[in-house]
């Protein structure tokens, strides 16, 4: 059971089946995150007098193990352990202060991306929301754009982070043994296999997590609302709305757990690896020091940049998993972002400035067309900038569009064409009162809703003082016109 059609979101979900990360992609995330360049150098900054710290505290611990300890000094000692006092300090001031940049560019991102989000859908016309799920869109609006925020805050700073420390870590551990480093990173191609493994199932599962929590909010909003709930409780459907609710709960649980699933594979696979290859250099390091060609310090400083070496390689194998996954929400976010305006204004539209009032129909005609739910055909004709549209509240539910083609073009098995007016003229002049007489379904509310270009006709044209409708400017437009809906 659907109260609104679903055509607008099976559009937008068939043309996102398999989400790629594009270039085109990342520029838009690129050109939203532009007006924070200056926070951004200082993040990177940041980061990377973090990471020199951390490289700091391993040659720290080799001079105390090497030359302070077997020499017993004891001034040396106090010295050093302060500075592994101090280092953790600091890195902790510098991380705080990274933290508050990101925040700034992350939520200053999402205000932007919102934003623009929000008033490109105030622009959309009343066909998008009389054929859209409110919980879908909803959906977008909240979750999807909080995603993208995780995406700035969390997943692209990770990976520069990580990369940063990476390289660092294995430039110092080049200088400190390279036979070394190279076994150590005899692993590197294993990392990179399993994150291809299962880095596309679990971004792919991601995607297919966000379109049916949406459902499901869809559905919620459908039922509960006053409306849905009325006709539930009229039609006796209360058992079966609680069963479609229930498979649509059971699937967003058994995604969870696929992913929560795939997800812990993914990390038991890369500790594995990463202990195989500290197993490998403690084992040659240790026969190193036996043959006296390697001191135990060095050793135990290498074992530490080991670790910061394959938590980095292990956050950079994970990286093209959560990168795509975090762009599937900006993906979600432009989608609706770039959906095509089906009401626009010319350019150099005229301003309509203290309109006398006077109102001209020439053989006006409108129709609407009935489409089937679910027909992505039909609605992918809409995002090719053939708009697919819905019928006006307390009239037919359906579809028109703007090109006003005619039926035979159209499936007839898909679309039925709903007549509400044809070649309708009248002129309603400046003070004087018009009443539009007519039963129920005959199209008044059609043709008030014609006047504020909420729709336009399918053929002819309206004047306001002389201007066709489409010449003047929308918002001089709404100016001049004062209406009382019948929901009021």
């Amino acid at each position: 059971m659907g109260f609104h059609g679903s055509g607008w979101w099976s559009y937008l979900s068939a043309s996102s089946e398999q989400p790629r990360v594009t270039w085109g992609l990342m520029k838009r995330v690129l050109r939203y995150s532009y007006p924070y360049r200056w926070q951004i150098v200082g993040m990177l900054t940041l980061i990377l007098a973090g990471t020199g710290l951390t490289l700091v505290t391993p040659l720290i611990m080799r001079r105390l193990i090497d030359v302070t300890l077997p020499a017993k000094d004891v001034q040396g000692l106090l010295g050093l352990s302060l500075l592994l006092l101090l280092i953790p300090a600091v890195g902790g001031m510098l991380a705080v202060w990274q933290r508050r940049l990101n925040a700034i560019v992350g939520e200053g991102v999402i205000y932007d991306l919102r934003a623009a989000l929000y008033a490109h859908l105030q622009r959309m016309s009343l066909r998008f929301f009389t054929n859209t799920r409110l919980g879908e869109l909803m959906s977008r609006l909240n979750n999807d754009v909080v995603g993208a925020q995780n995406a700035i805050s969390n997943t692209i700073v990770g990976i520069i982070t990580n990369l940063i420390q990476a390289v660092a870590v294995l430039a110092v551990m080049l200088t400190l043994e390279w036979r070394l480093t190279l076994i150590s990173v005899l692993i590197l191609p294993l990392f990179i296999l399993a994150a291809r493994r299962l880095g596309n199932r679990l971004r792919d599962i991601a995607r297919e997590a966000m379109d049916t929590n949406a459902q499901m909010n869809a559905m919620m909003n459908e039922t509960l609302n006053i409306g849905g709930a009325l006709l539930v409780k009229l039609f006796g459907r209360s058992p079966m709305e609680v069963e479609r609710f229930n498979q649509r709960a059971a699937r967003v649980r058994d995604i969870g757990v696929q992913r929560a699933v795939l997800g812990s594979s993914f990390f038991v696979i890369i500790g594995l690896l990463s202990a195989v290859g500290t197993a490998m250099v403690y084992g040659v390091g240790g026969y190193m020091v036996i043959l006296g060609t390697f001191t135990i310090g060095t050793i135990v400083a290498f074992g530490a940049y080991l670790t910061s070496l394959y938590s980095a390689l292990q956050g950079l194998a994970n990286a093209p998993v959560e990168f795509a996954t975090s762009m599937v929400s900006f993906e979600r976010v432009f989608e609706v972002i770039d959906l095509p305006l089906d009401i626009q204004e010319k350019t150099g539209a005229h301003v309509l400035k203290d309109a006398a009032g006077e109102l001209i129909f020439q053989d006006v005609t409108f129709r609407y067309e009935v489409v089937e739910k679910n027909l992505l055909s039909e609605v992918r004709r809409y995002g090719q900038m053939e708009s697919v549209t819905t019928a006006l509240s307390g009239d037919k539910r359906g579809a028109s569009p703007a090109d006003g083609r005619e039926e035979e073009e159209m499936s007839p098995r898909s679309q039925a064409r709903q007549q509400a007016l044809e070649r309708v003229s009248f002129t309603a002049r400046p003070g004087q009162l018009v009443a539009l007489v007519g039963p129920s379904g005959a199209g008044k509310t059609t043709l008030t809703y014609l006047i504020p270009r909420l729709y336009d006709p399918t053929q002819g044209r309206i004047l306001i003082d002389g201007y066709d409708l489409c010449d003047v400017t929308l918002d001089s437009l709404s100016a001049q016109i004062g209406m009382v809906t019948q929901e009021t």
